[in-house]
């Protein structure tokens, strides 16, 4: 990847150190090549979460207006209207794609059309870049940034503290930002445009996860950790004077300035041996609220108190709701309720098994009640009900024992907020979702449950690892990091259940068997169990298979063009090959152990591997490779090629790294031979959709650099021309892990993404057949009007069940039998591997709702002439007569 902005940035942070002073950031701009891009519009695939959400920040003087930021995935703004959330950082690009994740987010209550963050995903040398602030004046829709002379570790340990971004609520031109990796504290008296250290203040933090890791990633200081402003002691247009921050310090974990920030001291009396995860002031009685871990989380924390400090007096109040003695958890999510000041609530993060717990205190922490508690161990007793019929997967499959349950009210819940216009409402960050209820005071009722459910629709976090669009069955499949991946028969509706049995942690290779859809194969990480798993049913059941010697992880798996045969990479071991299922592998030789593996899409005899800029080949299923003679091919390992389907020999392959090799190169011969094409400066995925009206070639789609520009493109004269079909908008920062187009959709394609899930795009006013209709939004009257031997005729009929008109359709099915459409009547025809699909001609395109459409055929097979057992329509399964 190229840096060559932030070498600028270091080269010029460095000069102004050697003139001497405090170091300053200032507002960058830097400008963007423009490049035309054809019409497209952008969905994700819904999963809906799917990562940690350690922020949610509501704005204490607009109603209905709140931020989520999420650690590698953005931030996001509330709609009320709708009650989804709005991406708000997908025009974060390639070079700067470690701010997508998110430190802290800040919304301005003075005016509320002014939100700020915090963004940067690693402090260690895992991202190369600083860290920046993000303004935004109206409301996230459009941003400018300031570069910050140090790091910042949206997915750092530590992430769930906070915020540690805070707007003056009289002064809003005065923010603090807490800075990790001893930076200490940073200021701006100009709503964020510029940044200076706060050198009046003494500590910086000591405070690491493992010192002793030597990757830099937990032995970084977790340095400044939050912010709290007391608005009682300003007015309007006046610094507040009294500001309260937390540090990564267990023995000075408080601190407190009675004077805008010009001098600061400890806070005398505070409790040590913790870290203050959050400090929530509730001004109007007068009390700092302190959430209390023995670390700094978010997976980890055995011990926790809660405490509260009296502004006035400086008295301090253990107001734990558990003895310490009781606890195997910290306290982290903390909120007050800003209509009735008095209630507190707070969540044992850490607490793991057999649940989270949520505490609710009516009197400012003199007693508590919980969400859950035991009757009779193992029985429990909840105060509240939960509904996951949005997002049923939030149930991993599971049927736990007691005192487990399934779903879980949560784990890692660092974030917690009540609406401060709503007592009713009450949303909660997990590792996978954001929960919320809109009863929450039934809590507080003899015998009375309030509602949970997730309210996260529109917020995907998902990091991608391999995508596949099969000619048949679902649309889409993926491989997914911490949730392991989805079937998707539906793009636009949130899958019932991700790949179970087994359930991998994450998933890191897929594939299809291209004649025979139906049989996939995926590899992934397990901490007990089978690395690799395989599917007769299009991926929708699965089987376990069985791990040759030595496997750690999941590694790259292959499955042979007719299913076969498998050929398999994984971690801890050499490439293997087997036959069938899986259950007995042998060692392939020839090729180097760690070497990606991919198959022809024609030859079930033919796999290809790659390695340290060696291409290998196999002609016998796997058994023995042979390296090519092909040179000139990116001499490091980041490099992902496929074989086109339907065309034997014919691989693509794209990689490299800044200094070397890097682009994209096609083969003819099977990788005997490869040509770099001309004009691609860099390029790191390739995939294949449907070929273009009127091109025989299948499209083309990569994650590349053509022209000086970064982007999404398109070809569909094979490679000769390329049109970047994204825009400065929909960037969605790193994109190289996996792209694939569709082969039933022309122009549609699916992209990878580091923590926004799978993003699909569409060209705007394409041949897509229309609005992606709703469930149950198309009816399929399928009649087999005649039959004789070898042949029969069929009529279907199609109807538009849903509200709004198609301007255009294209009906795919697979027979299931060896039957084949050999003359259509009123629909055009075309047939990938065994996937038939009828399209509107011009005249019968437009379908009105309630209204249907016609068309005919003859077939040829043999056997019983079974029907086929689906029809679908874009992504939609219709509904059959």
């Amino acid at each position: 990847m190229r840096r060559t902005r932030t070498l600028t940035l270091v080269l010029a942070l460095a000069a102004g150190l050697l003139v001497g002073g405090a170091p300053t950031a200032s507002a960058a701009q830097t400008p963007k090549a423009a490049v035309a891009a054809d019409g497209y519009t952008w969905k994700n695939a819904r999963i809906d979460g799917g990562g940690f959400v350690p922020g949610i920040v509501f704005n204490r003087t607009e109603k209905d207006l709140a931020y989520a930021r999420t650690d590698i995935g953005g931030a996001y703004r509330w709609q009320e209207a709708s009650h989804t959330w709005t991406p708000l950082l997908d025009h974060v690009g390639w070079d700067d794609w470690g701010h997508t994740g998110v430190v802290s987010v800040a919304s301005d209550s003075v005016d509320p059309d002014r939100v700020y963050a915090a963004v940067g995903t690693y402090t260690n040398d895992w991202d190369p870049a600083n860290g920046a602030v993000l303004r935004s004046a109206d409301r996230g829709a459009s941003w400018e940034k300031t570069d910050l002379p140090f790091k910042l570790g949206g997915n750092m340990p530590g992430r769930g503290m906070g915020e540690r971004l805070a707007v003056d609520p009289h002064d809003n031109d005065v923010l603090y930002l807490g800075a990790p990796s001893g930076h200490g504290l940073w200021r701006s008296t100009d709503a964020g445009v510029t940044w200076s250290e706060v050198t009046a203040f003494p500590n910086p933090g000591d405070y690491a996860q493992d010192p002793g890791d030597t990757s830099g990633y937990a032995s970084d200081n977790q340095g400044i950790t939050w912010v709290t402003f007391d608005e009682s002691t300003g007015g309007a247009g006046t610094p507040t004077k009294t500001v309260y921050v937390g540090v990564a310090d267990k023995e000075n974990a408080v601190y407190r300035s009675t004077d805008a920030g010009a001098s600061w001291e400890r806070l005398a009396g505070q409790p040590t041996g913790y870290l203050a995860h959050k400090g929530v002031l509730d001004a109007e009685n007068g009390y700092l609220y302190l959430a209390y871990s023995d670390t700094g989380g978010p997976y980890d924390g055995g011990k926790g108190r809660l405490y509260r400090y009296a502004t006035a007096t400086g008295t301090w109040t253990d107001i734990s709701p558990v003895a310490e003695a009781d606890t195997s958890y910290g306290f982290s999510g903390l909120t007050v309720d800003r209509q009735h000041p008095g209630t507190v609530m707070a969540t044992a993060y850490s607490s793991w098994w057999p649940d989270t717990q949520i505490f609710r205190s009516r009197d400012s922490g003199a007693s508590w009640t919980q969400a859950w508690r035991y009757t009779s161990y193992p029985e429990r007793e909840n105060r509240y009900t939960m509904d996951v019929s949005s997002s049923p997967w939030l149930t991993w499959g599971a049927n736990p024992a007691p005192p487990e349950q399934t779903p879980k009210l949560g784990w890692m819940t660092e974030a917690l907020e009540i609406d401060p216009f709503d007592s009713d409402r009450m949303m909660y960050g997990t590792g996978a979702t954001i929960y919320g209820t809109e009863d929450l005071t039934a809590w507080d009722d003899a015998g009375g449950t309030f509602r949970i459910e997730p309210m996260v629709r529109g917020l995907e976090e998902t990091a991608v690892n391999d995508l596949a669009s099969p000619p048949s069955g679902a649309p889409l499949l993926s491989a997914l990091g911490d949730i392991g991946g989805f079937r998707h028969t539906s793009l636009t509706e949130v899958p019932p259940m991700m790949y179970t049995s087994p359930n991998f942690t994450t998933t890191t290779s897929l594939d299809f068997a291209e004649k025979n859809p139906d049989t996939v194969v995926r590899a992934g990480h397990l901490d007990s169990g089978p690395h690799i798993a395989f599917s007769t049913d299009n991926g929708a059941t699965w089987t376990g298979g069985t791990d040759p010697a030595g496997v750690s992880g999941g590694g790259t798996v292959a499955a042979g063009a007719d299913g076969s045969r498998f050929v398999w990479s994984p971690e801890g071991t050499g490439v293997h090959y087997t036959t069938g299922p899986g259950t007995s592998w042998q060692a392939s030789s020839g090729i180097p152990a760690g070497a990606v593996v991919e198959s022809d899409r024609v030859d079930p005899a033919t796999f290809y591997g790659f390695k340290s800029g060696t291409f290998y080949v196999s002609t016998d299923g796997g058994a023995t490779f042979t390296a090519s003679a092909a040179t000139g091919l990116p001499a490091g390992d980041s490099v992902r090629f496929k074989a086109l389907p339907g065309g034997k020999g014919d691989v693509w392959l794209a990689g490299g790294a800044a200094g070397g090799p890097y682009g994209l190169w096609h083969s003819t011969d099977g990788g005997k031979t490869f040509a770099k094409l001309p004009g691609v400066d860099a390029a790191d995925t390739v995939g294949f959709g449907k070929a273009a009206p009127g091109a025989s070639y299948q499209t083309l789609f990569t994650s590349a650099e053509i022209g000086g520009v970064r982007g999404i493109f398109r070809s569909t004269d094979k490679g000769a021309t390329w049109t970047r079909v994204n825009d400065d908008a929909h960037q969605w920062g790193w994109t190289g892990a996996a792209i694939t187009g569709d082969p039933r959709v022309y122009g549609r394609v699916y992209v990878s993404t580091n923590g926004r899930g799978v993003v699909y795009g569409d060209p705007a006013g394409g041949d897509d057949p229309g609005p992606d209709p709703g469930p149950g939004a198309c009816e399929v009257t399928y009649t087999v009007t005649n039959q004789w031997p070898g042949g029969f005729q069929a009529d279907v009929r199609l109807t538009n069940t849903g509200t709004s008109a198609w301007k255009g359709w294209s009906l795919d099915w697979t027979f299931p039998g060896d039957q084949k459409v050999t003359q259509m009547w009123n629909a055009e025809h075309s047939r990938t591997g065994t996937t038939e699909t009828a399209r509107n001609l011009g005249w019968n395109a437009v379908v009105a709702p309630g209204a249907s459409v016609g068309f005919g055929f003859t077939g040829s097979g043999s056997g019983t002439n079974a029907k086929p057992a689906s029809f679908e329509l874009g992504d939609r399964v219709c509904a059959r007569r």
